[in-house]
C-alpha cells in the first residue's frame, strides 16, 4: 500500500471514506461541549463515531488538568506518551473531527502541529457531513491499543503566553485577533465564566470563529483569502485567542488554508488574560 500524505490541512469525508482502510490512518473523535452550552443529557455508552475512530480527551488526557485555567497545553513529553499510548507512529496519517463539525478537533490539529506531526489534517464538516453522507458509524468501544514510536518536535514559534502577548500589544508586526463572539469581545455580553472580565486584550481585533464557517464547514479557500486579507493586509504576524484556546485554533486553521505561516495560539487565551489582575483590558 502505498503511503499516504496530508496534502492539505483539511479533507473531505469522501476523502476520508475513500482512505478508510489505510494501514496507517489513526482517525481521532477530538469532541468536548460547547462551553457556551448546557452539557448534552445523553448518555455516553450511547455515543457514536466514525467507524474505527478513537477518542482524543483533549479535556483530561492531553491536557494539563492541574493548571489554573482550561484546556492548557500538555508538557511535550507527556504528549509524546501520551499520543504513543493511542497507537500515533511516525508514520501515521492523523484525521481529526469532532460532533459539531468544526469546533474542538483543529486545537488537535494545532497540538500535533506544535509537537513537529505535520501528516495530520481535519475533517470538514467533522461527524455531521460523515453522517450526511451515510458512511459507516459505530458504537464507541473501548481499544486496546499497541503503543506508537511518536516523537515530538516541539515548534514554540506556534504557542504563545501571556508575557508573549503583552510584550506584542503595541508590536506593529504582530496582529493580536479574538475569536470570541462580537458580543463578548466589546464586553455587551457576559463571558460562561462568571470570574472572567469581559472586554478584550488592547489593539486585538474581532473576527469571530463562527465567521469562517459555513454549515460546519470552512468557507471555501477563496472566501477565506478574502477575510484573513481584509483583517491582515500588511502580512503581520498573528496571534490568536478566544475563550481557553479552543476555537483560536480553528482561526489558525483557517489562517493556514489562506496561506498565512507566520501565527501562533494563545494558550491561556482571554480566559487567563481577563482573571489576571493588573494586565490591561479594553471594552
Amino acid at each position: 500500500m502505498m503511503s499516504l500524505k496530508i496534502t492539505k490541512p483539511i479533507v473531505s469525508v469522501d476523502w476520508l471514506q475513500a482512505n478508510l482502510d489505510h494501514k496507517n490512518l489513526i482517525i481521532l473523535d477530538c469532541t468536548i461541549p460547547k462551553v457556551t452550552e448546557k452539557s448534552s443529557t445523553s448518555n455516553p455508552d450511547e455515543k457514536y463515531h466514525i467507524k474505527g475512530a478513537l477518542f482524543f480527551d483533549i479535556k483530561y488526557t492531553f491536557s494539563e488538568v492541574t493548571a489554573p485555567f482550561p484546556n492548557t497545553i500538555l508538557d511535550s513529553k507527556l504528549f509524546e506518551e501520551r499520543a504513543q499510548k493511542l497507537g500515533v507512529n511516525n508514520e501515521s496519517i492523523i484525521v481529526c473531527y469532532d460532533d459539531l463539525g468544526i469546533y474542538s478537533s483543529p486545537r488537535v490539529w494545532w497540538m500535533f502541529q506544535l509537537m513537529g506531526f505535520t501528516n495530520v489534517a481535519v475533517l470538514d464538516g467533522g461527524f455531521p457531513k460523515w453522517k450526511e453522507q451515510q458512511y459507516s458509524i459505530e458504537k464507541q468501544q473501548i481499544n486496546i491499543l499497541k503503543n506508537g514510536d511518536f516523537k515530538v518536535n516541539y515548534q514554540p514559534k506556534k504557542i504563545k503566553f501571556t508575557v508573549n502577548v503583552l510584550e506584542a500589544l503595541n508590536n506593529e508586526a504582530i496582529l493580536i485577533t479574538d475569536a470570541r463572539s462580537k458580543g463578548r469581545f466589546n464586553s455587551s455580553e457576559p463571558e460562561p465564566r462568571s470570574d472572567v472580565k469581559g472586554g478584550h486584550i488592547p489593539n486585538s481585533v474581532s473576527l469571530p470563529f463562527s465567521e469562517i464557517i459555513e454549515n460546519g464547514s470552512f468557507k471555501s479557500e477563496a472566501a477565506l483569502k478574502v477575510i484573513f486579507n481584509q483583517i491582515n493586509p500588511e502580512d503581520k504576524a498573528f496571534i490568536f485567542s478566544c475563550g481557553t484556546g479552543i476555537t483560536a485554533a480553528v482561526l489558525a486553521l483557517g489562517a493556514e488554508i489562506s496561506g498565512f505561516k507566520n501565527y501562533a495560539v494563545y494558550d491561556g487565551s482571554w480566559t487567563e488574560w481577563g482573571s489576571t489582575e493588573n494586565l490591561p483590558i479594553e471594552i
